[in-house]
């Protein structure tokens, strides 16, 4: 088993399909990109410096850094806006993985 097999199988039972869809999608929408664990976190990276981190936390799963884009970008991303360079999606709440296929699509058509 790989750190993130390891980090998905020890986070609570509610936020392991939602980790493994993150994943998923991040890995599907990224086609260039390769898995590392970084900061604590699993992390899909395009190279050394460029990549999605994702988290999950007592209330929400997390991805950074997510930065701003043009108006329609954050449109859509700006709902989950946590801070300048993330994104929160409750757990309470649907997952919106179309949100976080946007985010992974446009860092991959900027650096891959």
């Amino acid at each position: 088993m790989s750190e993130i097999d390891d980090y998905i199988a020890a986070a609570p039972e509610a936020a392991r399909e939602r980790l493994a869809a993150v994943r998923a999608t991040l890995l599907r929408c990224m086609p260039t990109a390769t898995e590392a664990f970084r900061y604590g976190m699993p992390a899909v990276m395009l190279d050394a410096r460029y990549g999605l981190h994702y988290a999950t936390w007592k209330q929400h799963l997390a991805l950074y850094p997510v930065y701003r884009g043009d108006e329609a970008h954050e449109a859509v991303v700006g709902p989950y806006r946590a801070k300048t360079d993330s994104v929160h999606f409750a757990h309470a709440q649907p997952l919106p993985l179309d949100v976080v296929e946007l985010i992974a699509t446009e860092l991959s058509a900027r650096r891959g």
